[in-house]
C-alpha cells in the first residue's frame, strides 16, 4: 500500500508540471513516466506483460494521458511507414539480451545517431519507439528488468541531450501541436525523416556494436 501511495502521489506531482514551465528535473519525471506508459502499450499490443511498480496509470483527461496518447498515435504512423523498421530492433542490431549494459549502450548509440542532426518532435517519436522496441525483445527474450534499465536510460538521455530543448518548447504539451495541423504534408515530412534517421544507423549498427578486438 505504501508503494501505491508513493506513486500516487509522484503521479499526482508529474502531472501538474504540466500545467505550468517544467525543470528539468521534471521534464525526466515526465519522459519517463511517458516511456513507461509507451512501453506498456506496445507490450499489450504484443500480448506480452510487464510489471511497473513505479507506473501509476495516468487519469482521463489530463495532460499526461493526452500527451501519452499523442505520442503513441505518432508512433502508430511511423509504424505505419515502415513496419519492419521498429520490429524486433534487437535483432537488426545484433544484440545479445543477456547483457544489460550491451542493450542500454546500444540504445543510446542509436539515440544520439537519430538527434546527430537536430532535434525535432519526429525524432522523438522515434526515440520511443525505438525503446518500445527494444522493451518488447527484453520481454520476449526473458529479460523483463531490462526494460527498467531502458526507461532509465531514456530519461538520461533526455537529461542530457533533450531537456533544454523541450524547456524553451515549453515542455511535453508542445508535441500536441503536431496533430493541430490539416496539412498532411508537413506530418509526413518529419515522419519520413525520422524514419530515414534511424534507417541509416541500422545500416552501421552492426559494425558500431561490435566488441575491440
Amino acid at each position: 500500500m505504501e508503494v501505491l501511495r508513493r506513486s500516487s502521489v509522484f503521479a499526482a506531482e508529474i502531472m501538474d508540471a504540466f500545467d505550468r514551465s517544467p525543470t528539468d528535473k521534471e521534464l525526466v519525471a515526465q519522459a519517463k513516466a511517458l516511456g513507461r506508459e509507451y512501453v506498456h502499450a506496445r507490450l499489450l499490443r504484443a500480448g506480452l506483460a510487464w510489471s511497473a511498480p513505479e507506473r501509476a496509470a495516468p487519469a482521463p483527461g489530463g495532460r499526461l494521458a493526452e500527451v501519452c496518447a499523442v505520442l503513441l498515435r505518432l508512433g502508430d504512423e511511423l509504424e505505419q511507414i515502415r513496419p519492419g523498421v521498429y520490429r524486433n530492433v534487437a535483432g537488426q542490431l545484433h544484440l545479445s539480451m543477456q547483457s544489460e549494459p550491451v542493450v542500454t549502450d546500444a540504445f543510446l548509440a542509436v539515440a544520439g545517431h537519430i538527434f546527430s542532426a537536430g532535434i525535432t518532435w519526429g525524432k522523438v517519436v522515434s526515440l520511443y519507439a525505438v525503446a518500445a522496441g527494444l522493451a518488447v525483445d527484453c520481454v520476449r527474450q526473458a529479460q523483463p528488468a531490462m526494460v527498467h534499465a531502458l526507461v532509465d536510460c531514456l530519461g538520461e538521455f533526455v537529461r542530457k541531450t533533450l531537456a533544454a530543448w523541450l524547456r524553451r518548447r515549453g515542455g511535453w504539451t508542445d508535441v500536441l501541436r503536431c496533430v493541430v495541423s490539416t496539412d498532411p504534408g508537413l506530418r509526413a515530412h518529419w515522419l519520413v525523416a525520422a524514419l530515414c534517421s534511424f534507417g541509416r544507423f541500422l545500416k552501421a549498427a552492426f559494425f558500431m556494436l561490435l566488441p575491440e578486438r
